[in-house]
């Protein structure tokens, strides 16, 4: 047996190389991501758009800031000092992301990959009273930040890439088939190598799908955050209380209304036995 390796021939090594390269273009073309944050008229607020096969699969809007702290010299150039670096995620931002059955992820680069954020998205079942019951939820952030990026760090003790993580996270559960919605600000701890540089992760405006998004560029129902739907209870409870209150004073009147005409359609018995002889 001739166990020698034969050479491909230039034609089949063509033939392969085409192929290759089709399918890899083919894949490409299967997966696109935009920034559509221009379409908003919040200019703080980013809409980012991942497409798979034509069809969005992940839709994401929010407002996110980062609070950093970081060390600077004082003055006496002995002792550390503590700054905060303010952060905020800018339009124009380079965006990726791929969708999964169970598992989404979306990641963001801003201020030329000075920035990086990452969220990952995961949905599961879980057996209750009722049955097995469907929640998608965001379960793990990842923020890298470069401290000699002058904007925002300056004068940085230890310029450089920093990454940090959020810790056992369990956040904006939604029912699966259901986007999430919130007004209010959500605060995201994200844990550093050193305890006392805890990142501050601030959401706000938030809406976002990573599963089972059934219309293109269209989120599905709402699924409000508690504190959102706290807030519109306590507007709400001046009126619901109003219009309980017209109700009863309403229903009251009505009652007394009633009361008055069936007594007054009585006879009259006189308390004085003298009167019962004009009666007849």
């Amino acid at each position: 047996m001739d166990l020698r390796r034969r050479a491909i021939p230039s034609a089949d090594r063509l033939r392969v190389f085409l192929m290759l390269f089709y399918t890899m273009a083919h894949i490409m073309a299967e997966q696109e991501v935009e920034n559509l944050s221009g379409l908003s008229a919040n200019p703080e607020k980013d809409i980012f758009v991942v497409r798979e096969n034509g069809t969005t699969c992940l839709m994401a809007e929010f407002e996110a800031r980062f609070i950093v702290p970081y060390d600077v010299w004082d003055s006496n150039y002995v002792d550390l000092i503590t700054e905060q670096a303010d952060i905020a995620l800018t339009r124009g931002a380079e965006v990726n992301g791929r969708c999964g059955h169970n598992e989404s992820e979306l990641q963001v680069f801003w201020v030329d990959r000075a920035y990086a954020l990452k969220m990952l998205f995961v949905k599961e079942s879980h057996n209750t009273s009722k049955g097995p019951e469907a929640t998608w939820r965001l379960s793990k952030v990842q923020f890298v930040y470069d401290s000699s990026e002058k904007t925002h760090f300056k004068d940085s003790v230890s310029a450089g890439k920093h990454t940090v993580n959020s810790h056992h996270l369990s956040a904006l559960v939604t029912p699966a088939g259901k986007s999430y919605k919130c007004q209010a600000q959500q605060f995201i701890s994200l844990a550093s190598s050193d305890p006392q540089k805890t990142v501050t992760m601030i959401l706000s405006e938030v809406h976002i799908q990573p599963f089972d998004i059934i219309s293109d560029f269209i989120f599905s129902e709402d699924h409000k955050c508690p504190v959102d739907e706290q807030e519109q209870l306590e507007e709400n409870l001046p009126l619901i209380l109003g219009l309980t209150l017209g109700l009863i004073i309403v229903t009251l009147l009505a009652i007394y209304h009633v009361h008055h005409k069936m007594t007054a359609n009585q006879v009259q018995i006189p308390k004085d036995r003298s009167e019962y002889k004009h009666m007849g």
